[in-house]
């Protein structure tokens, strides 16, 4: 009973509608998810050549900076958009008990705008700078082949040393043999010249076993000296010849 009362009051009683034309807000949000990948190939880019086919790899470590930047944005740019308002006023339509004319739950103008309201998109330019380093170490699992190959390169080195010096010594010698050369023939740079210390060094000699040219002064002999030096060999041939004595 009292619940059919209260719908009987409900139904009777005057319905003031009211319109308001401040809309609602609304509110857009996009977003986007840009995936960035930055891929690492190991390679053999390190290797030492030593000649003769020999070539060894070690290991290595490689270090790759990257720097990317992403940049998105939307076309046509728009940074308003005009939202109509439309007409949503219900006065009339019904009449209640009295003859007054109610609300029947339907817009007296459905589909009029009453006006455009601008709301704003917030459209933008996304930028992001994304920098980084990545490094990989490479070792080679072969240890013992490595060996070899680090054993021969030392081989190698203590040969090319070797014919280095051998050519240096042709060279050395080369020089010594022109040099002197030169010297015995009288032939010199100048000691201002830029090319005298080729044979800065060169020291010409006597060879071994051959006398230097030289003078021997010859002293003054008399008769007397003479007869006393033939009458005292003579003396010494017979005191050293027993069948004269």
């Amino acid at each position: 009973m009292k619940r059919f009362l209260a719908a009987i009051l409900l139904t009777s009683a005057p319905v003031n509608a009211q319109v308001s034309s401040t809309a609602a807000p609304v509110a857009n949000s996009s977003g986007s998810v840009t995936n960035q990948a930055v891929q690492v190939v190991p390679s053999r880019q390190y290797t030492w050549n030593y000649g003769s086919g020999i070539s060894c790899q070690g290991a290595t470590l490689n270090i790759n900076p990257f720097l990317s930047t992403t940049t998105g944005w939307s076309t046509p740019t728009e940074r308003y958009y005009d939202d109509p308002v439309y007409d949503t006023r219900d006065l009339e339509g019904a009449f209640d008990a009295d003859g007054n004319s109610i609300p029947d739950g339907v817009p007296d103008n459905p589909g009029s705008i009453l006006f455009h309201q601008p709301v704003r998109t917030g459209q933008k330019t996304n930028f992001s700078v994304n920098g980084g380093i990545t490094a990989t170490i490479s070792i080679p699992l072969d240890r013992h082949h490595v060996n070899l190959c680090r054993q021969a390169a030392e081989k190698q080195v203590k040969l090319f040393e070797a014919q280095l010096a051998d050519k240096r010594l042709n060279y050395e010698i080369a020089r010594l043999k022109n040099c002197a050369k030169l010297l015995k023939d009288g032939v010199m740079f100048h000691p201002e010249s830029p090319f005298s210390a080729i044979c800065a060094d060169v020291i010409l000699t006597n060879p071994p076993g051959v006398l230097p040219p030289h003078i021997h002064p010859i002293p003054k002999v008399s008769v007397n000296d003479v007869t006393q030096e033939l009458h005292d060999f003579s003396r010494v041939e017979q005191e050293s010849d027993p069948v004269k004595q």
